[in-house]
């Protein structure tokens, strides 16, 4: 399927000379969002994956259905301060500043296939950082999945060494 179709380009949003990709639409129409899970569905089958982690927010968004789908536990991965048990922590960075990520301590066991998803692959530092909670709780990320990866901001770079899927691509 063509999901770019269905994704509206808004013309400096956030800011000026950003054109941001508005994943609503693809979200609006029942069938071709079932399509989009339905892919990374098989993607996440073909790579044996125990869990499903995802960022918050629009990991959320992605790997929920993953993992009802799938019938296996989604994971998710907060900013400091959101989750309510004991967790792990890891800074990144970002374009003005830094971020914290956190995961409960006992989210991951030791061993866990873990597919990651996330709306969109921009920077990677968002999924690189996902993946060092993840590896440091001992689960092996068997594939990272996105709807959209935004090539020209190389976040491929970050996750050379993960097997990594997107939908659709801008260059």
């Amino acid at each position: 399927m063509d999901y770019k179709k269905h994704i509206k380009i808004v013309q400096d949003w956030p800011k000026k000379g950003i054109k941001f990709k508005d994943i609503t639409p693809l979200m609006d129409n029942g069938k071709v969002f079932k399509s989009a899970i339905d892919d990374i569905v098989a993607y996440a089958k073909e790579k044996k994956a125990d869990v499903i982690v995802g960022p918050e927010a629009r990991g959320f968004i992605i790997g929920c259905p993953v993992s009802y789908a799938l019938e296996v536990g989604f994971v998710p991965v907060r900013k400091e301060g959101k989750l309510p048990r004991e967790v792990i922590k890891v800074s990144y960075g970002l374009e003005y500043g830094e971020n914290v990520l956190t995961i409960h301590k006992d989210a991951i066991k030791p061993g866990q296939r873990v597919l990651i998803t996330d709306d969109l692959l921009a920077t990677g530092g968002t999924i690189e950082a996902t993946i060092k909670l993840v590896e440091e709780l001992g689960g092996i990320v068997v594939g990272c999945a996105f709807l959209i990866e935004l090539a020209y901001l190389n976040g491929m770079d970050k996750l050379k060494d993960y097997d990594v899927m997107a939908l659709m691509q801008y260059k």
